[in-house]
């Protein structure tokens, strides 16, 4: 093993433990932002650490400090099996986080002659790992009910269970109909089979190339990631808490941490197959390579323009009555924040003049590419993660039999006939 594969594999793994855990505080604060514009209120925005408050993303540290500080409690009941109900959450929250590693967060980098993979865990099996990791979860929160000894938490329990049942039919065959059109299981091959286009102008995104599978899986993920309105596992209104009612302190921090990073490897998985992964549409990595130069300068114009329009909502959001004497450290943040964009900027724009008029470097212009893709990739991931979101505070819960029923009365006999229709469409293009 090469020592630059040695750096990519070790960059990788760092990335996507990064993207996978803080991601988490990131998305806190997106559900109670997101969740505060529906509702036409702020959300939290006043907790700061040297009056830096990050738009309120400081208050979901706060929750972890007084997480961690929380009585731990054990039902008395529990005498035999107490390690099983501790690391009934970890289970959880370890199977969301080992699925998403198997997601290309940019394409093969190729260096010397060797293909390097951006992903923390270079496989080409991508879509099995995933399959067979992911369905590992629901064993955190079916030990959770049972052992509990609450009656509550073991219809949670035993509705979760039932549900992922139901959804991981439609969800493996809406899966193999994205398998037979792509003719691969390969994350990364995924990603690069949409780069392309057909009926000459529109891109080749599963969502345009599988419409109906697209469909089945986003709505199957939904509910395998126990989100809204698939929320009858934990229906605060039926059964308090659910599953997790036992639980306090950390061992809830698990559940509730191990929700958010199912939900952001349900959205990896979602733009990885639907909607062209680290791909922009109409330009596959051989092409930002073989114009390189016209990509960077379209970079160096656009860069500016979004970092301007950043500072200016970030002003305006940092803008206090004058009356507010303890906000008047938002001026400080909007400074020093600005300063920092600013400079981070001008660093990135001498590096892009650099690669386009001083040197032409083919390893540093993949290098480049590299980075792009992985951008690209995060903005589409937030993007789908803000959409889940908007559907939690937007649609209403369903019940469990309304749950049972979309299942195995639509979903499945609808996945069962896209096979079909994807078999033959496929042998007749074959042909």
């Amino acid at each position: 093993m090469t020592t630059a594969a040695i750096i990519i594999a070790v960059a990788a793994f760092a990335l996507g433990a990064l993207l996978a855990l803080l991601t988490i505080p990131i998305l806190v604060w997106l559900e109670r932002r997101v969740a505060g514009l529906v509702q036409d209120r702020l959300g939290p925005n006043r907790t700061n650490i040297g009056g830096f408050r990050l738009g309120g993303v400081v208050q979901s540290f706060a929750d972890v400090v007084k997480l961690l500080l929380k009585e731990e409690y054990y039902p008395s009941h529990i005498k035999n099996a107490r390690w099983l109900f501790m690391l009934a959450p970890i289970i959880t929250f370890v199977a969301a986080l080992l699925a998403f590693m198997a997601i290309p967060f940019a394409d093969t980098l190729v260096i010397n002659g060797e293909s390097l993979r951006i992903s923390p865990l270079p496989i080409d099996f991508g879509v099995f790992w995933y399959m067979a990791i992911s369905s590992i979860g629901v064993l955190g929160v079916i030990f959770g009910g049972w052992l509990s000894h609450n009656k509550y938490s073991l219809l949670g329990a035993a509705r979760a269970g039932s549900m992922v049942v139901s959804y991981e039919l439609p969800l493996g065959l809406s899966i193999l109909a994205f398998i037979i059109t792509y003719n691969t299981i390969d994350f990364n091959a995924m990603v690069q089979w949409q780069s392309g286009t057909f009926f000459g102008f529109l891109p080749s995104w599963g969502i345009l190339v599988q419409p109906l599978a697209s469909i089945i899986l986003i709505v199957a993920l939904f509910a395998e990631t126990n989100r809204n309105p698939f929320t009858v596992a934990e229906g605060e209104s039926e059964i308090v808490a659910g599953f997790m009612t036992e639980y306090t302190a950390m061992k809830f921090a698990m559940y509730f941490m191990g929700e958010y990073v199912a939900m952001n490897t349900a959205s990896a998985v979602i733009i990885t197959m639907v909607f062209g992964g680290y791909q922009i549409p109409w330009v596959s990595t051989q092409i930002l390579l073989e114009n390189f130069s016209v990509f960077a300068l379209l970079l160096m114009i656009l860069i500016p323009i979004i970092v301007m329009v950043l500072i200016r909502w970030m002003r305006k959001n940092n803008t206090v009555r004058p009356s507010v004497s303890t906000d008047g450290g938002r001026n400080f943040e909007t400074k020093v924040l600005t300063f920092t964009l600013v400079g981070m900027t001008l660093f990135i724009e001498a590096i892009l003049f650099y690669l386009v008029f001083l040197d032409e470097n083919f390893l540093a212009n993949a290098l480049a590419v590299t980075l792009f893709q992985i951008v690209v990739f995060v903005v589409k991931l937030m993007l789908f993660n803000i959409f889940f979101i908007l559907i939690r505070w937007t649609v209403p819960r369903f019940r469990y039999d309304q749950v049972q029923k979309i299942g195995w009365y639509y979903l499945l006999p609808l996945a069962l006939a896209n096979i079909i229709l994807t078999a033959i469409v496929v042998i007749g293009v074959s042909l």
